[in-house]
């Protein structure tokens, strides 16, 4: 699949995710095998507004390329200018999320709930294409709910409109993350849409992977596997190239990775914010271990940086030989 300059055959990417994919996760995700990252969806409001948070959300390195920056929002106006701003970070494109389920997004019309206007939804990805010298892409869902799924004609549109590529988070809004993803419909989305299209939801496995490519979608892009998971990504590589699984990481690189990923989010983050936020990812570094809850139990008591690293340094040095319990 190309998007712009970016060509890659079986793209498998690593989906925007609201207090997770930071910079830090980004890059140990891309170090670790993604092909793409995206940021945090951004509102565009703030970063028209040169909201110092919202900013700081959609700053990228080369390091993670290729990256995309994901804006978000339900007026024209405000995604043209967050879109000049985001080109003005060197993003190699621009996602525009039409997908997030939340009331307090979706019920102004921002996010999934322009799903229930789709000549506002036109609107919009259209100024954001003409507003950038940049690829867009949308992201999405099938529609509101069981009895407007609008996404053959949002696939439409999007195309029309002159975006890149489309993702489907193959859910509508009022699942949220509830019941099964629905891939079937990626099969007749590609017969209409000429365009790049990646496939989202439930993907928890090497097989789970090849599933949805055997659906003929151009890629897939996987959430909250890769929380619990971050070898997600190598491991479809290798199965997709083989057939075969790779073996679970060790206890020890399972240590060694959450040590970088922390002394990465350090790098970037307030110091106490920092120890505070990075606790959601211990359960996933973590699962499996001989006395896993003991373990994030300690690393949940600490509050200062050195002593996070200090504990994680113990345990490698402790579970250097220790088999993964499964």
């Amino acid at each position: 699949m190309k998007i712009g300059s970016i060509e890659i055959e079986k793209l498998i990417a690593l989906a925007p995710m609201e207090d997770v994919t930071d910079l830090s996760f980004r890059r140990m995700i891309k170090g670790l095998g993604a092909d793409l990252v995206y940021t945090e969806f951004t509102s565009s409001e703030a970063l028209i507004r040169d909201v110092g948070k919202a900013l700081h959300k959609i700053e990228v390195c080369d390091e993670e390329r290729p990256v995309a920056i994901q804006i978000f929002g339900g007026l024209e106006r405000s995604m043209e200018g967050a879109a000049k701003v985001a080109e003005s970070f060197k993003p190699d494109f621009i996602d525009i999320n039409c997908g997030c389920w939340v009331k307090n997004h979706a019920l102004r019309g921002e996010g999934a709930g322009l799903l229930r206007d789709l000549k506002q939804f036109e609107r919009i990805v259209s100024s954001t294409v003409k507003a950038t010298s940049l690829p867009v892409t949308v992201k999405t869902r099938l529609g509101w709910d069981a009895s407007d799924i609008a996404i053959l004609d949002v696939a439409k549109i999007i195309e029309q409109c002159g975006a890149k590529a489309l993702t489907v988070h193959c859910r509508t809004r009022s699942q949220g993350y509830k019941g099964d993803a629905d891939w079937k419909w990626l099969e007749k989305i590609k017969k209409v849409f000429p365009l790049p299209l990646i496939g989202n939801g439930d993907i928890k496995e090497p097989e789970d992977a090849r599933r949805m490519f055997e659906t003929g979608c151009d890629g897939v892009m996987i959430g909250r596997g890769a929380i619990t998971n971050p070898w997600i990504f190598q491991q479809t590589k290798h199965f997709l190239k083989t057939g075969r699984h790779l073996p679970p990481p060790s206890l020890a690189e399972r240590i060694q990775t959450c040590l970088k990923h922390f002394c990465l989010s350090m790098e970037c983050k307030d110091p106490f914010y920092g120890v505070m936020t990075f606790r959601k990812y211990y359960q996933g570094y973590f699962a499996g271990f001989p006395n896993a809850a003991k373990m994030r139990a300690e690393l949940m008591r600490q509050t200062e940086a050195q002593d996070v690293i200090d504990c994680l340094n113990r345990f490698l040095d402790q579970y250097q030989n220790e088999p993964l319990c499964v």
